[in-house]
């Protein structure tokens, strides 16, 4: 996150996020990106190495990108509007862990009550065992796990 983000640090971010996903980068066919002039051709060129091919949305169609869209209104519903952000540290703080949250452990419908990131053990509950609470932001959501 940076105040004033310009198209040099785009591409790094682009360049940082190829280095993390690794061996994972082969799942990835497309990267649907908005017509910011911060987006550069060597942002689009990161990408396009790594075997990606980068689609623009449409120019005037903010709905065209249904899933970011959903990602906005879904943060801001769910914590944004209910939390008191005072300084960008804590809001770069509250992003971090609630996205931990949304990716690792929220069911999504879409996804068969799984999150997206599904490779962490979660199954179906068998209804026996002790349960174990995890409080995320202070405890204004709470995940439930089984104990191991």
């Amino acid at each position: 996150m940076t105040r004033h983000p310009t198209g040099e640090w785009v591409t790094q971010q682009a360049r940082n996020l190829i280095l993390d996903l690794d061996r994972q980068v082969d799942r990835f066919r497309f990267l649907v990106r908005d017509r910011d002039t911060k987006f550069t051709a060597s942002f689009d060129a990161v990408f396009a190495d790594a075997g990606i091919d980068v689609l623009r949305s449409p120019a005037r169609a903010p709905k065209a990108n249904a899933f970011a869209e959903r990602w906005v209104s879904t943060i801001r519903r769910e914590r944004l509007d209910r939390m008191l952000i005072f300084h960008e540290r804590q809001l770069v703080r509250v992003l971090a862990e609630y996205a931990g949250h949304y990716n690792m452990h929220r069911p999504h419908r879409a996804l068969e009550q799984l999150p997206p990131i599904a490779d962490i053990g979660i199954g179906p509950a068998d209804g026996t065992g002790a349960v174990l609470r995890t409080e995320i932001l202070g405890g204004l959501i709470n995940e439930y796990r089984h104990a191991a």
